[in-house]
């Protein structure tokens, strides 16, 4: 029966393990037979109960195996063929975990017997002494067979290749091995699970910080000694997710990371929505040095076409200037980003290019070059007149407020038209700017539509409700002061941008399951549906 992932939370002391040996004619699962089968059944330290019982294998055995467990033809010939076996040992191992050193030996022998004889086979948690014996002994025995760890830990019982007695001395050493594990913060099934995947990680004494942590849905800061917080992240589990850390992540921020950390706080959040809000504010708030996105959000940039000029241009700015009149596109994730979306404009429509402002008396002896080669129009040269330039650049508000196909079906044409004459590099280039233009403005429906709304309340079943104000969750941490109001219209602030993109996320990938409850404005965005410009799996071979 498959684990829920309660169970796989379930406390060591409370869990049931049934610790398993074979004895069998030979080392193939394909060719040879089990002989002997021991099993003890154990909860918080106590054995509950055993099982042992030899099996007729069906086949002669070996005299180096006769030899090695002692157990002979004479012995086996009375016992019980595997198939009249194995309903005591699936009744035994029933919502247990499945213990045994070097336990793929056993179990790959056990699968095969269960689907000779028809079973469905077994879907259990596995724990391998063994491998507990290499990430929690590596430096105090010079080898990992259990009879080696029996001597080390004194065990009472001591193997020596008979099942059960072989068992009972594995159940020993998991309890000793249980002890030694607790001493790092292993304390549940799921931690001891995750264990042996741990590779002898350099910080691995730092492992017991994650045991305070619950198995709930919230936000975790990374402190150093001075107590300030080098790393926030989220997580649907904290422990788990912190526990991942340790488990193979080798890239060296990592490492770096957590030869830092001294001490792990939480803040338990309702669901994954509160989670990835509360998550971005803390890193606005606090700037943590290791979160790569506080690096992001300081290269974002805006698109802006300067409609506080006579004749108006393209320009890629850091922050918008409030009440200039201009519209800006944005915040886009860096000016090389702008400079990507202001090219495909620039390509679908011949605004100028110059960067001189214009007056009515400045004026250029001749046209610039972009206007020389009939990509731009040059008004400061008095090749357009002011009436038909106004027409480009009403072209070009409408292409980025109501109607998208002005922008981008000039450029679509374009790229076909390349592909056709065979020039795919230029229709590439052309495909790269049509999907940047197409993306960013998808992006800034999206959220223009949030903030919009106005009070919001959704409902996710098994979620709950949450309330959103202008894109906004509301009830969450905000710092020192207060909830700041998003701005309805003009360009989104870029503090803001990011929860709001959180919210957008987390709304699109229910949108099977939300329920919308009340709704001050609309989340509707009349708009045709965006064309995606996307490489075709065939051009890409």
């Amino acid at each position: 029966m498959q684990r829920s992932f309660d169970d796989l939370g379930t406390p060591l002391h409370e869990v049931t393990f049934v610790v398993l040996d074979l004895e069998t004619t030979g080392p193939s699962y394909l060719q040879c037979a089990i002989t002997e089968i021991g099993a003890v059944k154990l909860r918080g330290g106590e054995c509950l109960g055993t099982l042992q019982t030899l099996v007729n294998p069906g086949m002669a055995i070996p005299p180096e195996i006769v030899y090695l467990t002692g157990i002979t033809e004479a012995m086996v010939v009375p016992a019980p063929p595997i198939e009249e076996v194995l309903p005591s040992v699936v009744e035994l191992l029933n919502g247990a975990v499945l213990v045994g050193h070097n336990v793929r030996f056993d179990v790959a022998f056990l699968q095969a017997a269960l689907k000779k004889c028809g079973w469905p086979p077994l879907d259990m948690p596995i724990v391998d002494t063994c491998a507990l014996a290499r990430r929690l002994l590596s430096e105090e025995v010079h080898n990992h067979r259990l009879q080696t760890l029996a001597e080390h830990f004194r065990t009472r019982v001591k193997p020596v290749h008979r099942a059960l007695d072989d068992a009972l001395a594995t159940g020993e050493v998991l309890h000793c091995l249980l002890e030694r594990a607790g001493t790092m913060g292993v304390l549940g099934l799921d931690d001891l699970l995750e264990l042996p995947t741990i590779k002898g990680h350099p910080q691995l004494s730092k492992l017991k910080l994650v045991s305070t942590l619950p198995r709930k849905p919230g936000v975790y800061l990374f402190r150093d000694r001075t107590k300030r917080v080098i790393y926030v992240g989220k997580a649907i589990d904290l422990r788990r997710r912190v526990r991942s850390y340790f488990s193979g992540d080798t890239r060296r921020k990592v490492s770096q990371l957590l030869r830092e950390v001294e001490t792990i706080d939480h803040v338990v959040c309702s669901g994954e929505l509160e989670a990835s809000v509360l998550e971005v504010r803390l890193i606005h708030e606090l700037a943590p040095r290791f979160n790569r996105q506080l690096k992001v959000w300081r290269k974002y940039a805006y698109l802006k076409l300067t409609l506080d000029e006579r004749f108006p241009r393209l320009s890629v700015v850091r922050a918008p200037k409030a009440g200039d009149g201009c519209l800006y596109l944005g915040p886009l994730s860096s000016t090389n980003a702008a400079h990507l979306v202001a090219e495909a404009i620039e390509t679908a429509v011949p605004l100028r290019r110059c960067t001189q402002r214009i007056t009515k008396t400045s004026t250029r002896a001749a046209p610039c070059v972009p206007a020389q080669i009939g990509v731009a129009s040059c008004p400061c040269a008095g090749t357009i007149t002011e009436a038909d330039y106004a027409r480009i650049v009403d072209t070009v508000v409408r292409g980025l407020t109501d109607d998208p196909a002005l922008l981008l079906d000039p450029l679509n044409a374009r790229m076909r038209a390349l592909a056709a004459a065979e020039r795919f590099e230029e229709a590439a280039a052309t495909r790269d700017r049509a999907a940047a233009l197409a993306t960013a403005l998808q992006r800034q429906r999206r959220l223009d539509a949030l903030r919009r709304a106005g009070r919001v309340v959704v409902e996710v079943p098994g979620e709950g409700q949450s309330v959103l104000d202008g894109g906004r969750l509301v009830g969450v941490w905000e710092g020192a002061g207060t909830l700041t109001a998003v701005p309805p219209d003009g360009p989104l602030p870029t503090k803001l941008v990011d929860e709001l993109a959180c919210v957008a996320r987390w709304m699109d990938t229910r949108t099977a399951r939300i329920r919308l409850v009340t709704c001050e404005g609309g989340l509707s965005w009349p708009l045709p549906r965006l064309p995606r410009f996307e490489p075709s799996s065939s051009s890409s071979k």
